[in-house]
């Protein structure tokens, strides 16, 4: 069923069923947006909650030198009227979509209303680059924006993302049980966060889960000193391996039924992870990682995968949960 909403929502915590926008999806028409619809409904109905598609509208200031010179139609009553027009486009899109479905028209910044809106939504979702964007950028100012200030998991739908539209669902040729989720991790509590989440994404899914990190080879990053020679590189492997080794066995004390495997790349971490994003349904990545500034909102690793992902990526803020009990100083990055 369809219903359109306009009122506002007040804040409730992440793990309340009350988050009633349940997945949140930014449309504006564009080929991007359209991609993150129909993703957004696929995972709606995963999840067998409410999907809600929001187009947003801004109203410049209007100035005339005489009231004759007014148009008849002011300006704003054209952006509302244009907004509805972009909602219908997705209503089409939907039309056969059977789930319970909210059509929201907003006034203000795209990237403003969603990271409002985003406070009683269980996940947000946005196509990689929208209509607002600068003809020359990669990744447009929502997707930009959004995943650093979230108050839920974000995830971004690359233009080069290739979906087909099945009742007003997202199908790709990722979406296969031996295609695993990847989860980039290391030993941040915003990793913790983000693992617990790609979790319950591969249980969704009914497919695997692989913990991934990165390990940077000598010379090329300046957080690891101490790689000087091919036996400080092993014995550092073997330490990362053995972490990771823990972040399963922990994990599989929330998870017993999820198969979670383990790869331990040399590389640059965005190019490791970016790699990924080719061949895995989701790529999870938390908001900051060990080695990320204070002062970012949204960490490097974080940020570069985004403008470089060739599939779905989510970004998870840290979000309060009991069974983030215990936190790690291995002093390990991705």
């Amino acid at each position: 069923m369809s219903k359109d909403v306009h009122t506002n929502e007040s804040d409730v915590s992440f793990d309340s069923p009350e988050r009633r926008l349940g997945v949140l999806v930014g449309f504006d028409g564009s080929a991007s947006s359209i991609a993150a619809l129909n993703y957004g409904a696929r995972v709606a109905r995963r999840r067998g909650t409410a999907l809600t598609v929001v187009n947003a509208y801004s109203i410049p200031p209007s100035m005339y030198v005489s009231p004759s010179a007014a148009p008849e139609k002011h300006e704003a009553q054209e952006r509302a009227e244009a907004s509805e027009q972009f909602l219908d486009e997705a209503r089409k899109h939907l039309r056969d979509y059977s789930g319970e479905v909210a059509y929201r028209s907003e006034v203000g910044d795209a990237a403003g209303v969603m990271v409002d809106l985003s406070s009683d939504a269980q996940l947000a979702v946005v196509g990689a680059r929208g209509r607002g964007g600068f003809l020359g950028r990669v990744l447009g100012s929502v997707a930009s924006a959004l995943p650093g200030h979230s108050h839920c998991p974000t995830i971004v739908v690359p233009r080069k993302f290739q979906t087909k539209e099945e009742g007003g669902e997202a199908s790709s040729h990722l979406d296969r049980a031996d295609t695993p989720v990847v989860v980039g991790v290391d030993s941040s509590r915003e990793s913790r966060a983000a693992l617990l989440q790609a979790a319950e994404a591969a249980e969704e899914r009914e497919t695997s889960l692989q913990l991934t990190m990165a390990l940077p080879l000598p010379g090329t990053l300046l957080w690891y000193p101490e790689l000087k020679d091919s036996d400080l590189l092993e014995s550092r492997a073997a330490q990362l391996k053995d972490f990771l080794d823990e972040e399963v066995q922990w994990l599989a004390q929330h998870y017993p039924s999820l198969k979670a495997t383990t790869l331990l790349e040399p590389g640059d971490p965005i190019a490791v992870m970016s790699k990924e994003t080719s061949a895995a349904q989701l790529t999870v990545l938390g908001t900051h990682g060990r080695g990320n500034f204070s002062g970012a909102v949204l960490g490097s690793v974080s940020r570069g995968v985004l403008l470089k992902a060739e599939g779905p990526v989510m970004v998870v803020p840290f979000l309060e949960d009991p069974r983030l009990d215990r936190a790690d100083a291995t002093g390990s990055d991705l």
